[in-house]
């Protein structure tokens, strides 16, 4: 497929799935710290189990970093409960608390003052994130223009024949930020139509005959 091809079609799925589906509104969140929290909580589980674990720790008025990161870790991985694998994700949230009070005083505002050059590789330099958590921090709570590739992304590119079954995550990413303009609301727009075509049609067994996509694009 030509180079150019992709970014035209790249383009077009966006266009095709907004249309049908409207803004998704994404990422839940009050505030920058919420969100980062968040991100780290889903890994390996449902949004709705991460809600839950979310909502245990604001009625008890922990969710800000100091509060998070004075908690011993293994209550707070009892308080996070909900969001499964609770002892691995306390440890990794207790990571990422102490990168935030070391690198930038406990303020997601001093973080977000940093450039994405530098943000993205010292995230990924702190245990228990990898690139798809990285960039969510990044672009949600942080708003720095990076774009988020997950299993639906895969999948649906996939599946309508925009990449090989050997695409890495970096690749993928790649293809977004390189075809498309560098904007923090396109790549939060796209990427939550992604997750929401994922969800409901694009699933390990799909939904083709009522997909927003079904037919694209035409041979």
């Amino acid at each position: 497929m030509a180079e150019g091809g992709v970014g035209a079609l790249l383009i077009e799925l966006y266009d095709k799935t907004w249309q049908a589906l409207g803004p998704q509104g994404w990422w839940p969140g009050e505030t920058p710290f919420e969100v980062a929290v968040g991100a780290i909580l889903t890994q390996n589980t449902n949004w709705g189990n991460v809600a839950k674990a979310i909502a245990v720790l604001k009625d008890r008025d922990l969710l800000e970093p100091r509060a998070l990161g004075d908690l011993p870790e293994a209550e707070l991985a009892e308080l996070i409960r909900p969001a499964g694998y609770y002892n691995v994700k306390a440890r990794r949230l207790k990571n990422f608390l102490d990168f935030l009070a070391n690198r930038y005083d406990n303020s997601l505002a001093k973080m977000a003052g940093d450039e994405a050059e530098r943000l993205r590789p010292a995230l990924l330099g702190v245990k228990g994130i990898g690139p798809e958590t990285a960039d969510s921090i990044l672009l949600y709570a942080l708003h720095k223009p990076t774009f988020v590739v997950d299993a639906y992304t895969f999948r649906i590119l996939s599946r309508h024949q925009l990449i090989g079954e050997a695409c890495s995550y970096e690749e993928l990413r790649g293809l977004f930020m390189e075809r498309l303009p560098s904007e923090v609301p396109l790549y939060q727009e796209y990427h939550a139509l992604l997750v929401r075509l994922g969800k409901d049609w694009c699933r390990p067994k799909p939904r083709c005959d009522t997909c927003p996509l079904h037919g694209w694009p035409e041979a």
